[in-house]
């Protein structure tokens, strides 16, 4: 068990000190991520693990228009100095790959935490290619769509009265979500494998993706996603299917 433990890698976050989301560039990041807020967000976590360090900590939110602030750059170098913090890394604003380009350019960041499943696709254009360049690793969130690409939903779902899926999911987004999964799975009909598990392998298949952030409710989730990962990539005629099933939506608005 012990053994176990120590090959556990911890990543937590950063929240907005305005609890703002998504970023604005017109907000100024001394009322976002000011220096001694980062700190004190730093050590709470650290407590509240009980462990010396964390392996990646992330800036919740982010816009390149803080980049060139010299608050953020100082937290960092002190709290990898110090061992408190091993990698820093961004979760970027819901399809906005191109948000925080430059903050990866800079070097400091070991990891970007982004969207990414089959239907937003939208970080492999300059995002990604960046990423590889810089050696600068990608966990690829919402990989299921918040459940949308479980294939589980359906019209007459209901989600927890004020459970974020309920305003997700709101008016007529599950019979959007609804046809087009019946338009995904007709065209993976010769594919091996359910639709999470092809979801998951879309996101692992390409190389810049280091990792995925699956959902977590049920054993059997977590057992259909650790096998997603150990079968490997998906073979070039599916990719190439996945591909065309890109949707320019954003139900976060």
């Amino acid at each position: 068990m012990q053994g176990s433990f120590q090959s556990i890698r911890i990543a937590t976050k950063v929240p907005p000190k305005n609890r703002v989301w998504p970023a604005s560039p017109q907000t100024a990041i001394s009322e976002v991520f000011p220096y001694n807020y980062i700190l004190d967000c730093t050590h709470q976590s650290l407590r509240n693990l009980g462990v010396e360090q964390i392996y990646l900590q992330q800036f919740h939110v982010w816009t390149d228009a803080w980049t060139p602030a010299e608050e953020w750059r100082r937290a960092i170098q002190d709290l990898q100095a110090s061992g408190k913090v091993r990698h820093f890394g961004v979760s970027i604003s819901e399809h906005d790959p191109d948000s925080a380009l430059e903050a990866v350019k800079t070097g400091l960041f070991s990891a970007v935490q982004v969207i990414y499943n089959i239907w937003d696709q939208s970080a492999e254009k300059n995002l990604f290619p960046l990423c590889q360049q810089r050696k600068v690793g990608v966990l690829a969130r919402v990989p299921l769509d918040e459940g949308g690409l479980t294939d589980t939903i359906t019209e007459n779902t209901q989600f927890v009265p004020g459970e974020f899926r309920e305003s997700y999911f709101r008016g007529d987004r599950k019979k959007q979500v609804v046809e087009r999964v019946a338009a995904l799975k007709r065209d993976l009909a010769e594919t091996p494998g359910a639709l999470p598990e092809i979801a998951l392998r879309f996101c692992l298949s390409n190389k810049a993706v280091t990792s995925v952030i699956p959902g977590m409710r049920r054993v059997a989730t977590v057992e259909s996603s650790v096998r997603a990962a150990t079968i490997g990539a998906l073979d070039q005629r599916t990719l190439a299917i996945l591909k065309r099933h890109q949707w320019n939506r954003n139900f976060y608005e």
